[in-house]
């Protein structure tokens, strides 16, 4: 139990025994650097339970809890703000407790049951991963690892959009247009030459519907009758007939798509623990639909439709089967939630990672798996986040403006080679450690700048501005953590034992931040925040800075203020590492 958590369980008892009254809960914040004190008590939100003046309240309470909390040596009130002060002895103590403790933070997965399964990427395979794609993938992947971090078991997943009209243009197109390319012979990773295709398609259909606009069809009806569009509704139709030939085609560039997303997850540094494809669960749920309609969960109208009417519940009459039997992505949705609950036996819950237009389609999948009475249907979360943007505008996979993920690591490589060399910090590194080093740094960069901020909120992308070494930003806090890490390689004595020291204030301020880091990671899993963990880092390492600007490390002359300054030095480079793990980010032991 931290700190915290003893003062709110002793503030509880003192409202009780204060004044005969139960509280649900206890507000704290920092105290403010102008006042006497480690964490404060917020006593405004206490007046609702007990009427009077917020400052009699707080010294009440203050009395009460440095008489009950041994660690607690005094306090004062400000206004409705009851500031405690914490002995140095506790942070002493608890530094000598978390020094050698490699796992300091985590909790390990325990509770059956509780397992969760995150989903995320579930690309379409007529085109590579963009920059989309990379906000998608890199909160998925976090968030997976800061749910287990918080104590829970968790399964990797992503549904591959493998079939449909889409997949069946880009078929089509290399058929007619591409002289038998291959990944081979063109030296082109295989989702970009099926992307290709899937542009040249494009333009090639809008050349047909310009055709027949010439000739006096109207646009809406010249898209229905363009030959290409109808040759892709066929080629469907074949597929979904199990044509040997069109079988034989989406299963070769299928292959090739493939074979390029492993190089991109595998370059941005994600994994997954099991794959479904749309082409095997697109015929799921049906049979679900059919039990619904028994149970009353599901009506069926005249034309043989079936729905799900959620209006009592605020929402509007969902279609759940076509009239003619074929189902829609709700009912593939449905048939998919179960059938991994079939898969993983111990599943808890499920994450979708996907973006905010979707919002209102996984209000309705998860209202209507509670009321087909899954349990694990009160576990289920949208992971719903807003679009990136680039300086030069909205991207079309279609036309071709979309931003490959691959190519925006490249650049961001490059970036962050261009201000490596114009600052001169890479002295004596060979050139291949320079190399290795700016693919950290850019993708540092790159993933930092993302996951630090909110999910929901938008984002406008600048891969300059995220190559800074200065502010909130990636390459600054892995530079914090090599200069560390050199600080380190210069500690030739030894360092192992066990020091008490009277605590300089830096270093009080800098063990309150990494007592902070167990309940970090509780928050961002319980909020399914990346950037929860990113800003914690930040701030640890805006205090590991003031420190060293502020007391000598190697130079101090007393030994044992000297080996404790290096330990906590050590400590702060392991959990800015730890952080940055869990946000998928390499750090370099020197820059």
């Amino acid at each position: 139990m931290n700190i915290q958590n003893t003062i709110e369980t002793k503030v509880k008892e003192g409202f009780l025994a204060l004044y005969n009254t139960e509280i649900p809960s206890v507000e704290f914040q920092a105290t403010r650097k102008e006042f006497d004190g480690d964490i404060t008590v917020v006593v405004f939100p206490l007046l609702r339970y007990k009427k009077g003046n917020p400052v009699q309240i707080g010294e009440d309470l203050g009395k009460y809890l440095v008489e009950t909390v041994e660690e607690i040596t005094n306090y004062n009130v400000v206004k409705g703000f009851l500031n405690l002060v914490i002995a140095d002895s506790f942070y002493s103590n608890f530094f000598n407790k978390i020094n050698n403790n490699s796992t300091f933070g985590f909790v390990s997965s325990t509770t059956e049951n509780d397992s969760r399964m995150v989903e995320y990427s579930s690309p379409n395979t007529n085109k590579p991963l963009h920059l989309g794609h990379v906000r998608n993938v890199l909160l998925g992947y976090s968030v997976s690892e800061i749910l287990k971090a918080s104590g829970k078991k968790v399964y990797k997943t992503q549904i591959i959009n493998d079939r449909g009209i889409h997949i069946c243009k880009s078929m089509l197109a290399w058929e007619k247009f591409g002289n038998g390319e291959t990944p081979e012979n063109t030296g082109l990773k295989g989702d970009k030459l099926v992307g290709n295709y899937y542009v040249k398609f494009d333009q090639e259909y809008k050349k047909e519907i310009a055709t027949l606009v010439a000739s006096g069809v109207s646009e809406e009806d010249a898209k229905k009758q363009a030959p290409l569009f109808i040759e892709a509704q066929e080629m469907l139709r074949k597929w979904e007939a199990g044509d040997k030939q069109v079988v034989a085609l989406w299963e070769t560039m299928n292959g090739w798509v493939y074979k390029g997303f492993d190089v991109t997850y595998k370059n941005i540094g994600v994994d997954f623990d099991k794959l479904y494809y749309e082409s095997n669960t697109y015929l799921l749920g049906k049979d679900i639909i059919e039990d619904g309609i028994k149970s009353g969960v599901f009506y069926k109208k005249e034309d043989g439709s079936v729905w799900c009417d959620l209006t009592e519940d605020g929402l509007d009459e969902k279609l759940v089967l076509r009239s003619d039997g074929t189902a829609v992505y709700m009912t593939q949705d449905i048939g998919t939630a179960i059938q991994r609950a079939k898969d993983f036996t111990d599943l808890g819950g499920m994450v979708y990672t996907v973006g905010n237009e979707q919002d209102y389609h996984f209000k309705v999948l998860f209202l209507i798996l509670k009321k087909l009475g899954y349990s694990w249907a009160d576990q289920l979360y949208h992971l719903s986040y807003g679009m990136v943007d680039l300086p030069s505008g909205k991207m079309k996979s279609r036309e071709g403006t979309v931003v490959d993920a691959d190519d925006l690591m490249d650049e961001m490589t490059n970036t962050a080679k261009e201000i490596s060399q114009e600052l001169g910090k890479l002295e004596g590194y060979s050139n291949d450690e320079k190399e290795e080093l700016y693919k950290v740094i850019g993708l540092g960069a790159l993933k930092y700048f993302i996951l630090k901020v909110d999910p929901k909120k938008r984002i406008l992308f600048d891969p300059k501005s995220s190559v800074d070494f200065q502010g909130n930003t990636g390459p600054f806090i892995q530079y914090t953590y090599a200069r560390i890490q050199s600080i380190l390689r210069k500690a030739t004595f030894d360092v192992s034992k066990e020091v008490t020291i009277e605590l300089h204030e830096k270093e009080k301020e800098l063990i309150k931040q990494l007592e902070l880091y167990p309940e970090v990671i509780q928050q961002a899993a319980h909020n399914y925040s990346p950037a929860v963990i990113a800003n914690y880092t930040y701030d640890l390492v805006k205090e590991f800075n003031s420190f060293y600007q502020n007391v000598h490390i190697l130079g101090e002359e007393n030994q044992d203020k000297k080996v404790f300054r290096v330990q906590l030095s050590k400590k702060v480079a392991d959990t800015i590492k730890s952080a940055f793990g869990l946000l998928g980010i390499q750090v370099p032991e020197r820059m």
